[in-house]
């Protein structure tokens, strides 16, 4: 009933995607109208609100800017990500991990199919001990992000591995308007503070930010999350250019409460938010250094270089005692390493009897992991290996789009990308010991059509991929087992099509439309937890996509988005062909309404029911959440509370279907629904200083 309720104030703008261009357009401003009252202040719309017509690539490509980021109620810093229209973000473990993310029919797992850069960086780990293409973002600090760019689908060249469903671009600020701290207390013992400054050194800019958190969560098992990170940044003029010049340091250790059985909750074993091993958790610490150039001219030139560091820990158990009805299934990832990498890019235009503009590029990247590994465990101590390698991983690519302007109403783009791999695979067991390489071409096809002033329509085509876990090139023998073991192809290519539509029917209303297929090769994946390769096979998606922006005044905006995706395992038969996990309608909206110096924001998320097993006969239950932030301003202080699951929905933020056993229970487990239950309502009241 609730939903019907929420969902009907945003009936009259669901018919469109929210979607924009992932190009940087310079950010709007709609100043107050004559005759406006003077206690309402206009609101600051980066992104969002410009005028895409005759820039935009696809219609599933945009920006959002700091300003409407800052306006976002949010309870974990991934979910900046849910600014892309459908894109689902939640954890099922602790607070330290990577979530666990949903886009276009894709169960992302923590990053498989979705690709994402820090400013410019490649934040996805391949060949990750926990999972292929570990995309965690807890390292970033919110408050000094500028713009978050994102593109559906792999239409775009300069995107490689990972970004088949999609991928997104934080940009960091380069300077402040002024130094400030943010001290932040919630329920749950959560603790925040945060604070950040920039000043003059030498001919540039110096930014300098920290943020420190301790939550110990809603769950019976206290979390305990201690978090600290630490950002560097200095610009200034170079050689013709600008220089950026940044460091980053993050380290976090935690305690997990990971997804339960649904029967141990039904059953009055243990309440909603129980646990069965209070052993679980880990820590993670990453430091980083990025150095990127950017010449001052029309047709830039862009370098940049990195380098970072990263050790990884994590204890879990997601069986119980089905495998070892002993010392139990608990098990430990470990993944320690080195990564270099770096990109150099160059736009300019041409005039060849129509104009054109050209980006050209090369990127690199090598990861030198010393040590992947493996453990079966108990209260956190080893008893035995499963296995343990080192991986040497580099690949190489160079990327080229072409964009030509035939005639002033039409844009066409052309783009291709060649990708090429190597890997070297070093295993405690000699059989799975190997090199292997691989290199793959991915073409790209973009048409822009502009019939009338208020209206564009595109069309989109590319070929993308993602790279499996370097081990599974080499595998030989299955390390639990002791048996053969298939190897999984090293780079999975995928083919997406696209056909949308951007209209501004009124002044400050942008309306877009998308539908959208992909298929991918093959979902060969693999799987971290048991040191081993499974197949899914080959599976095809489509979908669409509407949503709306508006900004009816200019103290308030409004927007909304409906997004549907089917996907099918295609070489299965239609009775049990479905992807588990794979979220099939997601209904986002919000509004921000500042009225003198305060300002309220409220969003709401919703995803269907969605299938759980291949046959569709086990489905997930939905989940509704509201969120809300209030701000006042007193000079220059501001005051804010966030308010998180207004409503204190019970509905469960994850489910998986899989065996399990618990003491007492048969040998062979029982299958069940694990889920993971939404966080109770929270407040969360801060203060931020300006100074």
């Amino acid at each position: 009933m609730f939903f019907k309720l929420v969902s009907g104030l945003f009936a009259t703008t669901l018919f469109t995607s929210v979607s924009f261009a992932s190009t940087e357009p310079p950010a709007d401003q709609i100043s107050p109208e004559a005759g406006e009252a003077s206690d309402k202040v206009s609101i600051v719309v980066t992104g969002r609100a410009t005028d895409l017509i005759g820039s935009a690539t696809a219609a599933s490509e945009g920006i959002v800017g700091k300003v409407d980021l800052e306006d976002r109620p949010i309870q974990r810093i991934a979910e900046l990500l849910e600014v892309i229209p459908g894109f689902i973000a939640t954890q099922h473990s602790g607070g330290g991990k990577a979530n666990q993310y949903f886009l276009r029919g894709f169960n992302l797992d923590h990053g498989t199919d979705f690709a994402a850069f820090h400013d410019g960086v490649p934040v996805n780990m391949r060949t990750h001990g926990h999972g292929q293409g570990y995309l965690d973002l807890s390292f970033v600090i919110p408050e000094l992000i500028d713009s978050v760019s994102f593109a559906k689908g792999p239409y775009r060249a300069e995107n490689g591995d990972f970004a088949t469903a999609g991928s997104a671009r934080f940009k960091t600020v380069d300077t402040l308007d002024a130094q400030f701290a943010k001290a932040e207390i919630g329920t749950s013992d959560y603790y925040r503070f945060v604070a950040a400054g920039s000043t003059k050194l030498g001919a540039g800019d110096v930014l300098l930010g920290v943020e420190a958190r301790y939550d110990d969560g809603p769950y019976d098992l206290s979390q305990k999350v201690r978090l600290f990170s630490g950002f560097a940044k200095w610009t200034g003029p170079l050689g013709g250019g600008t220089l950026r010049a940044s460091a980053t340091g993050y380290r976090v250790d935690f305690r997990s409460s990971e997804q339960i059985p649904l029967r141990a909750i039904e059953s009055g074993q243990i309440g909603r938010f129980g646990f069965f091993d209070d052993d679980l958790g880990g820590e993670t610490t990453r430091i980083g250094a990025v150095l990127n150039w950017t010449d001052n001219s029309p047709e830039p030139l862009n370098l940049l270089a990195y380098a970072h560091y990263y050790d990884f820990r994590l204890t879990s158990n997601f069986t119980y005692f089905l495998d070892n009805p002993v010392n139990g299934d608990e098990f430990e990832q470990r993944d320690r390493r080195t990564v270099v990498g770096g990109r150099i890019d160059k736009r300019f235009n041409a005039h060849v009897g129509v104009p054109i503009e050209v980006l050209v590029g090369a990127e690199g990247r090598y990861d030198f992991i010393d040590r992947i590994g493996l453990y079966r465990t108990a209260a956190r101590d080893i008893l035995s290996p499963v296995r343990e390698d080192m991986v040497n991983e580099g690949s190489a690519a160079v990327f080229a789009e072409v964009t030509v302007r035939p005639m002033p109403e039409l844009r066409i783009m052309l783009g291709a990308r060649a990708d090429a791999y190597r890997f070297d695979v070093e295993a405690d067991l000699a059989a799975n010991s190997g090199k292997d390489s691989d290199a793959i071409f991915s073409p790209k096809a973009s048409i822009a059509y502009t019939p009338f002033e208020q209206i564009e329509f595109y069309a989109n085509y590319g070929r993308g991929f993602h790279s499996n876990d370097a081990r599974g090139t080499s595998i030989n023998i299955d390390p639990n087992t002791g048996g053969a073991a298939d190897r999984v192809d090293a780079l999975v290519a995928g083919t997406g099509y696209e056909g949308g539509v951007r209209a501004r029917p009124i002044p400050g209303l942008t309306l877009t439309g998308t539908y959208w297929w992909l298929d991918l090769d093959s979902e060969l994946l693999f799987i971290g937890d048991g040191g081993t390769t499974e197949a899914q096979g080959p599976s095809k998606r489509q979908g669409y996509e509407l949503g709306a922006f508006y900004q009816p005044a200019p103290w308030l905006t409004i927007d909304a988005e409906y997004t549907k995706s089917r996907g099918r395992l295609s070489d299965l038969p239609d009775a049990a062909n479905r992807i588990p996990g794979a979220i099939e309608e997601v209904i986002a909206g919000g509004f921000v309404a500042k009225y003198k110096q305060a300002s309220l924001a409220m969003r709401l998320r919703h995803f269907s029911s969605y299938s759980l097993i291949e046959d569709n006969s086990v489905r997930a239950d939905p989940l509704t959440v509201v969120n809300a932030r209030l701000e006042y301003r007193i000079g220059r202080i501001e005051l804010a509370a966030d308010l998180l699951n207004v409503f204190n929905a019970r509905d469960n933020e994850i489910e998986y279907f899989y065996a399990s056993r618990l003491p007492g229970e048969p040998a062979g487990g029982i299958e069940d629904r694990h889920v993971r239950p939404i966080e109770p309502r929270q407040l969360r009241v801060s203060a931020k200083v300006t100074f």
